[in-house]
């Protein structure tokens, strides 16, 4: 795991834990490594279990599907992202979701009985229960910004309220998703070719420029002077 060190430490579940008590941290949680190829169904829908992972190299998406194939992104995953806690953590919920590698990746199984059963004088264990309580609250609010952008209307208001919310994370109007295509529509719920040919009316319309999965977001009306 020496090579994933960095990634390891800066993970908000490790906040607060030092370079010297992370070995014990990991021991705690049974920490194993698993490599995944691009596609490889990492965890199944209706499967339960008692692992949760983080996400050391690659891209990994949570995607549900409904009866008919409807594909839904939930999340597109990075280097430190944490998947399944909620399920490993609970005592009756099966997995819901698909969890599938988006290209060859590296993941680090965690075991949330060995945690559980930790001795509650562990200061190690508080630390961990509390910093997984943060990782959920934000992994809640994440999904709220998603229902909101779902709840517009038309595929306009959803990607200009996507695309907004990715300019303030970057805090500029020029910027990079993380998502191709087709992973936007799935994101925002969307067919791809409406959701392109609305992308095409915003560029005409002076709103945005992009190249791909990257985008300036103009003033209204404003020509698209920037070339990408």
């Amino acid at each position: 795991m020496k090579q994933f060190s960095e990634i390891i430490a800066a993970s908000p579940l490790f906040c607060g834990i030092s370079p010297d008590e992370l070995p014990h941290a990991l021991r705690c949680l049974y920490a194993r490594m698993r490599r995944y190829k691009k596609a490889e169904l990492i965890l199944r829908v209706g499967a339960s279990t008692d692992d949760f992972g983080m996400l050391l190299d690659g891209f990994v998406c949570v995607v549900r599907e409904d009866f008919w194939g409807n594909r839904n992104l939930v999340a597109k995953l990075e280097p430190g992202d944490l998947y399944a806690e909620a399920f490993a953590f609970s005592t009756e919920s099966q997995v819901s979701v698909d969890v599938v590698a988006d290209s060859d990746c590296t993941v680090m199984l965690l075991s949330a009985s060995r945690v559980l059963r930790s001795a509650d004088e562990c200061k190690i264990r508080t630390r961990l229960m509390n910093n997984l309580v943060g990782v959920l609250a934000e992994k809640n609010l994440r999904l709220r910004e998603k229902l909101s952008h779902m709840g517009m209307r038309t595929t306009r208001e959803k990607l200009l309220s996507y695309l907004s919310a990715m300019a303030r994370k970057a805090q500029s109007n020029e910027f990079t998703i993380p998502l191709t295509r087709q992973q936007l529509a799935d994101y925002i719920c969307v067919e791809r070719s409406a959701m392109s040919t609305e992308l095409s009316k915003l560029k005409s319309d002076g709103l945005l420029d992009y190249d791909r999965n990257h985008f300036i977001l103009l003033g209204e009306g404003q020509a698209n002077s920037n070339d990408i």
